[in-house]
């Protein structure tokens, strides 16, 4: 009987790259799969909108089995916080932070206003379709959407905190503020520019 071939150290090392590479392509084929899926998501919620988006459109455009998406995502509420993450990562809201630089509350309101509109205006499908179906999306869906708002509201409030009727005021801006406003002024014929500017000017009694 032959002794038993030796394996050298350079064999030994071959084999631990050859699985180190099998791994490492298989971890990559896993995120490969699961962008696909995120993608496809994001694709029809901006497209048909969530409330007509099942997981089996998600799986045929995404190109895999249901089975597949499943073994990414535990559930539909799962597929709609990684839609959002991956969204919102892609299109950030508008940075409160650089309109608190500007002292002038009236300023400030214009400001915001001309730059929160253009987002809009940018992303007015998915906006659009996310809050027409906000009711058939999971909770925590509307409580982002109104934590970005709120974030955006409060910045504006700050300088105004001893203006007269500032309840009436915070309402006002609170109007100002909502996607369905811009999307009323944006049907009615007037660019992003002007409708901020415009509602700026709305607002200018309560600010006296």
């Amino acid at each position: 009987m032959e002794p038993k071939k030796q394996r050298s150290s350079s064999d030994v090392t071959s084999t631990s790259a050859s699985r180190g590479y099998q791994m490492r392509k298989r971890r990559e084929d896993v995120e490969e799969t699961r962008q696909r899926i995120v993608d496809a998501a994001v694709e029809l919620h901006g497209s048909v909108g969530p409330a007509q988006t099942t997981i089996s459109a998600i799986a045929e455009l995404a190109g895999v089995q249901r089975s597949t998406l499943y073994r990414h995502f535990a559930d539909e509420v799962a597929v709609f916080g990684a839609c959002l993450s991956q969204w919102f990562e892609d299109h950030p809201w508008p940075a409160a932070s650089a309109w608190e630089l500007v002292a002038d509350p009236a300023e400030r309101l214009g400001v915001a206003l001309g730059e929160l509109y253009g987002y809009y205006d940018v992303n007015r499908a998915m906006l659009g379709n996310v809050v027409r179906d906000m009711a058939a999306m999971p909770p925590f869906v509307e409580e982002l959407m109104r934590a970005q708002v709120t974030a955006t509201h409060e910045a504006l409030m700050a300088p105004w905190s001893a203006v007269a009727e500032r309840e009436r005021l915070a309402a006002a801006v609170w109007l100002a503020i909502d996607f369905r406003a811009w999307q009323s002024l944006d049907e009615a014929g007037l660019t992003s520019d002007a409708a901020a500017e415009l509602m700026t000017e709305m607002l200018g009694p309560f600010r006296a």
